[in-house]
């Protein structure tokens, strides 16, 4: 029995050039026990001058490019299946709701590119009712079931961009005559992935630098990372932030620490001035609460104003 391979849209994060779209094909050409099935989402909608409009794909290649749901018959596989294209980069309108099943094959799938307000818009009790024995999400970029045994995201088999976090890869199922069972298959080589770090007064340059290369081998060094500083440090302490990316995949460095002010030794050696009366005006605020933020805060605003003058 052949395999089907499916491509909810967006297969091109942009309009695909004519040699990308031959190589595309000649990959999908080689896989001689497969049937595929595409459609054109919102990122590579088919405009009027796009190539997908006279591409000559290979005989197991199916392209449903009408900006209406249309269907493909595959025989050998008593499947058909049912989509559109985008031709405009949004969409407004509910296509899918008013495009059942058709009963022309035993099996019968969807494939699905949206489900936003401006990519059409999907209504979940209405896709239950449609008909189809499967519905293969695409347009949102991480994997997620949307109706238990019918409807799935597949997410993008890599991450796109540096907020584009988690698992990435495929779905894979199988229809049967007891319904439909189906999975996610991690497939991407690597992830982008977001970091707290926590500091306090005793975390120096190289200890931070340890700190994050400790995460770094802990959650993959094939990883990419984004990296957030927390907490409070030493008030003469200023981290190098360029110099903590030793191996290169980091993508960014947020530094949100605060000066870990001695507030009793403050207190004492500014009684009289801006600063102690402030300090006194927090009197009896509770550590990591927002008054106590807002010492910290306050403090290191007037510190900073002080050294300017100095």
């Amino acid at each position: 029995m052949p395999d089907l391979l499916l491509v909810a849209g967006d297969l091109f994060h942009r309009q695909p050039l004519l040699r990308e779209l031959k190589e595309v094909d000649g990959l999908f050409a080689s896989l001689d026990r497969t049937q595929v099935v595409l459609v054109a989402g919102n990122h590579d909608y088919m405009r009027r001058e796009s190539y997908y409009r006279t591409f000559q794909w290979s005989p197991n290649v199916h392209f449903l490019g009408s900006d209406r749901v249309e269907a493909v018959e595959l025989p050998a596989l008593e499947t058909a299946v049912y989509g559109c294209s985008y031709h405009e980069r949004q969409i407004r309108e509910p296509l899918y709701d008013s495009a059942p099943a058709a009963g022309r094959q035993k099996t019968e799938i969807l494939l699905a590119h949206g489900g936003d307000g401006t990519h059409i818009p999907i209504n979940r009790e209405r896709l239950a009712g449609l008909g189809y024995a499967y519905v293969a999400l695409g347009h949102i970029h991480m994997p997620q079931v949307v109706i238990p045994g019918l409807a799935a995201y597949a997410g993008a088999l890599e991450p796109t961009d540096k907020n584009d976090t988690g698992k990435h890869g495929y779905i894979q199922g199988e229809i049967t005559e007891g319904g439909t069972c189906f999975s996610f298959v991690p497939f991407a080589g690597r992830e982008y992935i977001h970091c707290e770090v926590e500091v306090d007064r005793r975390t120096t340059g190289a200890g931070l630098a340890e700190l994050i290369q400790g995460k770094i081998e802990e959650k993959g060094v094939e990883n990419i990372y984004k990296f957030l500083l927390k907490g409070y440090r030493d008030p003469d302490i200023l981290f190098d932030l360029d110099a903590l990316d030793r191996r290169g995949n980091i993508t960014d460095i947020t530094d949100e620490t605060k000066p870990a002010w001695d507030m009793e030794k403050l207190y004492r050696n500014n009684k009289n001035n801006l600063i102690g009366r402030y300090i006194e005006s927090f009197s009896g605020a509770e550590k990591d609460s927002v008054e106590y933020r807002a010492l910290f805060e306050g403090v290191s605003a007037l510190m900073e104003t002080r050294r300017g003058t100095e």
